[in-house]
């Protein structure tokens, strides 16, 4: 009979980390370099199973964020084979049923963007059950590998899942790929305290990944990490999906509006409707005096 792990252990040398892949096929047909898919996934595949050889005792969940949907395609608790190739089968059948989706639902101007909010919440779902599972379980950490362009429409969802994880004191790791940076994963790193980069040097995937991302949250505190030189904390609106700098902020439900409106799309609160049948002055009433006597 095998001795039992110390708790320890548990908590400061074992990892759990939920990877998300990005496999937007708009995103990795418009990148001009001749840094594939392909060639990704290898750099992504040699990464996770360093993480598994690095401690018998890790555990790497892979998510794949689709432009339609997102799902579970590989758990190294439950695999059969240790190996982090042996989630290459459901991943293929996961861009097939997902490119199919695209084309059902109609062409797509653009790069598009990924599900990244339903990505974010399937890994902080798993990462509650590992919770309730018992008081012994590994450190759990988000990795977002990420390349498309941020989606206005999803703003609400990610801050949700955003400050959710950081609730749960789970930090939120972005490597970004491609030409530009992601404020919603800049937001999510600063806030969750987890580690924000952009690679210069897209050949070297892996010696980033390896140096950056492979350590545990304990030894993370003898580490100098890449720090985010700016953070764009800009909010997307609620009416037409941009960015903005100065909006009108909805005080019932705290919806961000880049226009004045007279009614808030989320809520239904009519703006103005309160002050109106608090403030006595802003009535047309005359107001009584007492008679003397």
């Amino acid at each position: 009979m095998s001795p039992p792990v110390p708790s320890k252990l548990l908590t400061d040398d074992v990892s759990l980390i939920m990877v998300l892949i990005d496999t937007n096929p708009y995103f990795w047909s418009s990148i001009e370099s001749n840094f594939t898919f392909a060639k990704f996934l290898s750099h992504v595949l040699a990464f996770l199973n360093s993480i598994l050889l690095l401690n018998q005792l890790n555990q790497v969940v892979v998510i794949a964020t689709g432009f339609n949907s997102c799902s579970y395609v590989f758990d190294s608790s439950i695999s059969v084979s240790p190996r982090a190739e042996s989630l290459l089968p459901k991943l293929e059948e996961f861009v097939e049923n997902d490119e199919s989706l695209s084309q059902d639902n109609g062409s797509v101007d653009g790069v598009g963007s990924s599900l990244l909010s339903g990505a974010l919440s399937m890994a902080l779902c798993y990462i509650q059950r590992v919770f309730r599972s018992g008081p012994l379980h590994p450190q759990p950490r988000i990795l977002c590998l990420h390349g498309s362009p941020d989606g206005p429409g999803q703003y609400v969802a990610i801050m949700n899942s955003i400050f959710s994880a950081q609730r749960s004191m789970v930090p939120i790791d972005s490597c970004v790929i491609g030409s530009q940076h992601s404020a919603f994963l800049q937001q999510a790193s600063y806030i969750t305290g987890g580690v924000y980069l952009k690679p210069q040097q897209m050949e070297g995937l892996l010696q980033y990944l390896l140096t950056v991302f492979a350590t545990d949250l304990h030894s993370r505190n003898f580490l100098q990490l890449p720090k985010p030189v700016g953070v764009d904390f800009r909010a997307s609106c609620f009416c037409h999906k941009s960015t903005i700098d100065m909006g009108f902020i909805c005080s019932v439900c705290l919806s961000i509006f880049c226009r004045r409106q007279k009614k808030c799309s989320t809520c239904g609160s009519v703006f103005g409707q309160t002050q109106t049948q608090q403030d006595p002055s802003s009535s047309d009433l005359k107001r009584k005096t007492p008679s003397s006597s």
